[in-house]
Formats: structure tokens, sequence, C-alpha cells
């Protein structure tokens, strides 16, 4: 069951690729976009991440900063960050806590692996508060980008 709409997001503490630590009350006085991902260095993977990348400037003006959260460790997060050109921050929910508290863990993936998060996305207003959630129904499946659009345009 996801997070719903309307409730206070639950705070995280994760280590982003240059391995500084970062919260969910960082961003405080912003909209956050928690973009969650299986693994770096996979085809949807990529294309989530590549994708919030190009968008970047429509998400800056909606007052919104952009987050990737994986359970890959942030070396690896680093060259995944690194080959595609990604600016925004990865973090790594390497001991899977964010994954569970936003109710996107993922049992089984793929190949046998198990415990990754699942693919969706978390629209976290200024003030802390869950306004749009996604969860893809299968970790192959994309994102809806414009439903997040969709959603920020709303906290104008």
């Amino acid at each position: 069951m996801a997070l719903a709409v309307g409730t206070k997001a639950p705070d995280f503490k994760l280590f982003n690729t240059d391995k500084k630590e970062v919260s969910l009350s960082d961003f405080a006085g912003k909209n956050l976009i928690i973009q969650f991902f299986p693994a770096a260095f996979t085809g949807v993977c990529t294309a989530q991440m590549c994708s919030s990348r190009d968008e970047l400037s429509f998400y800056n003006n909606m007052n919104a900063a952009v987050v990737g959260i994986s359970v890959d460790a942030p070396f690896s997060l680093g060259a995944f960050k690194e080959k595609n050109g990604i600016t925004f921050d990865l973090l790594s929910d390497f001991n899977k806590k964010t994954i569970h508290e936003y109710d996107m863990y993922q049992v089984n993936f793929a190949a046998g692996m198990k415990g990754v998060a699942k693919r969706g996305v978390v629209v976290v207003d200024k003030d802390g508060v869950i306004q749009y959630t996604e969860t893809t129904p299968t970790p192959g499946d994309q994102v809806n980008f414009d439903a997040l659009k969709a959603a920020l345009e709303k906290l104008k």
C-alpha cells in the first residue's frame, strides 16, 4: 500500500554520491520529487533518471528539486551519475530503510535478485506533505511523467 496523498512524508537521511548525508528536511521550502528506481545501469532505470535530468529546468521552474533513490552503493551511483550526466543527487538506500518507509520495496526484481526499490515517484510539497505518489505495476514499466508534471502544476 503506497503512502497516502495528504500525509506527512517520512524523513530520510541517505548518502549521496559524494558521501554527504542528505535528508528530507534539506528541501524545506521546496517541492521535492523523489524518483525511486531498482538498479543503476539498467535500461528502464537509465531512461527514468535521464528523463528527470532532461526535464530539470521544468522542475526547477516549479520550485522543485529532484533526487533519485536506489539500493545501489554510493560508489556505483557515482559512476552511473557521471556516465549519464545526471546533475541532481542520487541517494543510496543500501540498508533499505527508506524504501520500506515509502512502501517502495520490491521483493523480486530480475535474475533472482531480491530487495531493491520499486520504480515509482513521490512528490513532497514545500511543507513536507505528500501530494502525488505512483508505483509502476512492474519494474519494466516507466513512471508517468505527464501525471507527475500535472501534479506539480497544481502546486504552483
